[in-house]
């Protein structure tokens, strides 16, 4: 049974660590939640604007790093960074950065995971029997798909589309690709807004984000969700034919 061995403490302890430093961190970002506003954009974004202009390799540099940092811990403001990249670099730079950034970040906190929990997990699924099995069976067949899914509907939170993959032992190779891709409906869409707000902020108003549940919007994307799935309902007809 994998519960009865023992790791060496040096090593059980390499093992967590990178999930330690993610709790860790992600506590430390909730206390400074509050910095991640629409409201701190709005104050800092002449400064911002000013310092993209003069330096714009590193501004990029800059604001990709940060954005990892978002994503691998976990902190609260992915969604402030979404629009801040629309802001200073525009739709196709903004788009780009903004993939760019939450698959690297996005990647490492699935590596984390899976070394510290996701690997022994998914182990014990393999050896077990009856629907566990079968769960974990169904999803090894239909990675790319399922994974596809998590990214392409709205309603799954980001997080939770890094963790779970962890946990089960999908694919390092899947999960990067489908994340990859998958965000990118969604970046367009928040990168949009994002580099409109110089006149919202003008206005004196706040960004609008329910527009990502706009029909126009929302029904493309579960368009997209239902085209991921439908290998997986191929191969169930030809299983049952």
């Amino acid at each position: 049974m994998m519960s009865d061995i023992q790791e060496p403490g040096g090593f059980a302890w390499k093992r967590y660590a990178p999930v330690a430093a993610i709790a860790v961190a992600a506590g430390i970002g909730f206390y400074f939640r509050d910095f991640s506003t629409f409201q701190t954009l709005a104050d800092n974004r002449e400064a911002l604007i000013a310092w993209r202009d003069g330096n714009f390799l590193l501004a990029s540099l800059a604001f990709v790093a940060v954005y990892v940092a978002i994503v691998a811990f976990s902190l609260p403001g992915a969604a402030i960074a979404s629009l801040t990249g629309g802001f200073l670099f525009g739709l196709a730079f903004g788009t780009t950065f903004n993939v760019l950034a939450a698959t690297i970040g996005a990647t490492a906190i699935f590596s984390a995971v899976r070394l510290g929990f996701g690997e022994a997990l998914a182990a014990r699924m393999e050896a077990s029997d009856g629907a566990v099995k079968k769960i974990k069976e169904g999803l090894a067949a239909n990675e790319v798909s399922y994974l596809l899914m998590m990214r392409l509907v709205p309603a799954v939170p980001f997080f939770v589309a890094n963790l779970v993959p962890a946990l089960v032992g999908v694919k390092t190779r899947n999960f990067v690709l489908t994340t990859l891709f998958g965000i990118i409906p969604g970046a367009i869409v928040f990168t949009w807004v994002g580099s409109g707000l110089g006149e919202v902020f003008a206005r004196g108003e706040t960004p609008d984000l329910s527009i990502i549940w706009d029909p126009q919007i929302l029904l493309p994307m579960l368009a997209l969700a239902a085209l991921s799935a439908v290998p997986i309902l191929v191969k169930k007809f030809k299983a049952k034919g």
